[in-house]
């Protein structure tokens, strides 16, 4: 019984077989762009595509699954399948004619096929055309040939179609045959794991092309055509576009490009605390909650503090976006799922590594994980730590490593690593479900006390990190800042999530690098995480223009705001009015003063303006 199981075993071995031939195919009609790659590096594509190619081969093999139980799970003492030959020769010419399709964009574009490519053509058929004129023709028709023939030949080789099939318990089938399922269904995701599958999973390089050629061609357009209902319309048009634009351009209007310069030195290293869920709330500073972070209220009182600042979004997908990219969040999504789209857009990283900065990014989960990894590799970070780089004695958390190991993590590298550096450090402990290598200092009977006992672990991690480094002699030329990616419900428990309250975090920058005069002082400009960009930059005396939805904080000619978006509504923030809109309901939520009629219409028009105008941004890109 358990040998005819063995279809299964060369149905999958053949589509396999079949994408990596197509990958090899890949690497070969681009070794020019691959000459200066090691050779090492670029066979290793071939490892890092099989996630996705299992991923594929599984949705595949859906269809042949349930056919084969059914007969399975039947009297019948022969199987014949020979229509899986058929089956397998269809897709075997239509992926093979998407693989060539596959290779002519990319050698325009420099992205894989996608919804976009298809849409083109069906649009504008003769712009596609004239795009493909220079594509060669006698090298496609053959790569289409020798894949059909190749794949034609292995099918018939390895497939086997005919089973003899013995007796057994009806149970015992059941049994096997939902095994099969659930192992099919898991090759689908992509494991068990938090993750599912997406585009990350098969990123490895600092080289675009290497990841590109890893990405499973066939999953990557079908994961493209599911995005694409989200990205070729608009479901924020509340004005015209050029009045939208009109709005949101006022915004970012100065008097005068200048700026408060509050470094002693235009190359420091700089070091970025990204914490998990870190609201405002968490300090006795902004928060008014005694003894859950002490040590972060210390710094406080020692750096320059930016005290109304919103987070972009309310979850660490669009708060790293916004953070390190100062890329708003798109209402119901982040940019950050789309890879295609987030390459296009800049980051703090690449900005410092045109100035030779070291950059490094640490976190100690899955870093496939809402394709962060897409974005930073294909960001100019040079170097990822992530769970794969602890022991696996360390992984002793539901996200990963604890906050104490990343942190020690890169103040270890930091040792070895050339000046100026620039690293990002992203904590996981403070996430739900609240967990601790260590006593919960506040309890944990209920998840607030959880909260508040992570919320003071990290911070603890966080002093035990700047007490090692103080030893260090890259410390005194390191400007250190700490933000959060979103905030919380806890610890207050009572902000619901159209309250700008939720989205309330810490800005701080500290270290020997702020002058003295400015040590202990803080700015009260409303301001969002995106604007981070702008802020360090122009410290830095690096050009911003690129970052356009960011504004320098320390430019005493900036207009203060803020903008923050979930998945069904927004919120804007100034001097005169704080208001949130539910989108799907079509009303206003919350107003910090209702007594303001005309500065609630103000906002709710430049917060539509401003929600409209970057996604339609976003579709263009």
């Amino acid at each position: 019984m358990f040998k005819s199981l063995i279809f299964f075993v060369r149905f999958f071995a053949f589509w396999i077989l079949f994408f990596l031939i197509e990958r090899l195919a890949f690497l070969f009609i681009f070794h020019r762009k691959l000459r200066d790659i090691p050779f090492t590096e670029r066979i290793l594509t071939l490892y890092h595509g099989l996630r996705l190619d299992l991923s594929m081969t599984a949705y595949l093999c859906t269809i042949p699954l349930l056919a084969f139980f059914f007969w399975f799970l039947s009297n019948r003492s022969a199987l014949n399948l020979r229509w899986i030959n058929s089956y397998n020769r269809f897709f075997i010419v239509c992926f093979s004619l998407l693989a060539v399709i596959n290779f002519n964009i990319y050698r325009e574009w420099g992205s894989k096929v996608n919804e976009r490519a298809f849409g083109f053509l069906i649009e504008t058929p003769n712009e596609a055309l004239a795009s493909s004129a220079s594509s060669p023709i006698l090298l496609s028709i053959l790569t289409f040939l020798v894949l059909v023939a190749v794949s034609f030949y292995l099918n018939a080789k390895i497939t086997k179609t005919e089973y003899q099939l013995k007796k057994g318990r009806t149970w015992l089938k059941i049994v096997i045959a939902l095994l099969f399922l659930g192992i099919n269904f898991i090759c689908i995701r992509g494991g068990t794991g938090v993750a599912p599958n997406n585009q990350s999973m098969a990123y490895f390089s600092e080289h675009p092309i290497l990841n590109h050629a890893a990405v499973n061609t066939e999953w990557n357009l079908i994961s493209s055509l599911l995005a694409s209902k989200k990205t070729n319309k608009n479901p924020y048009r509340y004005f015209n576009e050029t009045e939208a634009a009109k709005n949101v351009a006022q915004l970012y209007q100065v008097k005068k490009d200048s700026t408060l310069n509050i470094l002693k030195t235009k190359t420091p290293n700089v070091v970025i605390f990204l914490l998990e869920s870190f609201t405002a709330n968490l300090t006795k500073t902004l928060g008014n909650e005694d003894g859950i972070s002490p040590h972060l209220d210390s710094l406080m009182q020692k750096g320059f503090l930016f005290s109304k600042i919103y987070a972009a979004g309310n979850r660490t997908d669009k708060g790293l976006i916004g953070t390190l990219t100062g890329f708003p969040t798109l209402g119901t999504g982040s940019i950050v799922k789309w890879p295609e789209k987030m390459q296009k857009i800049p980051a703090i990283s690449q900005s410092l590594a045109r100035k030779n900065y070291h950059t490094s990014f640490f976190y100690g989960g899955e870093s496939e994980f809402d394709n962060y990894k897409a974005f930073i590799l294909s960001h100019d970070y040079s170097v990822l730590t992530d769970k794969n780089s602890f022991d696996k004695k360390d992984m002793n958390s539901k996200w990963g490593a604890y906050d104490d190991l990343v942190f020690d993590k890169q103040l270890q590298a930091a040792s070895n690593t050339p000046q100026p550096f620039f690293a990002t450090i992203l904590s996981l402990t403070n996430h739900e479900p609240f967990e601790l290598p260590t006593a919960y200092k506040f309890g944990k009977s209920d998840p607030v006390q959880r909260f508040k006992s992570t919320a003071y672990y990290t911070d603890s991690c966080m002093n035990a990190y700047l007490t090692k480094a103080k030893k260090q002699d890259w410390y005194k030329n390191t400007l250190f800042i700490v933000i959060a990616d979103h905030g919380h419900l806890y610890p207050k428990n009572k902000y619901d999530i159209f309250m700008p309250q939720r989205y309330h975090i810490p800005l701080l920058f500290f270290g020997e690098v702020i002058k003295e005069e400015y040590r202990g002082q803080s700015s009260d400009i409303i301001g969002s995480q995106q604007d981070l960009a702008s802020t360090l930059l122009a410290q830095l005396n690096i050009s911003a223009k690129e970052f356009t939805w960011s504004k320098n904080l320390l430019n005493p000619y900036t207009n203060g705001f803020a903008f923050f978006s979930w998945d069904n509504g927004f919120g804007f923030i100034n001097q005169q009015q704080s208001v949130t809109f539910d989108n799907v309901g079509k009303s206003i939520l919350y107003e910090a003063d209702a007594n303001n009629a005309s500065a609630t219409q103000t906002n709710l028009k430049l917060g539509k303006s401003y929600l409209q105008t970057v996604y339609q941004q976003f579709i263009k890109l």
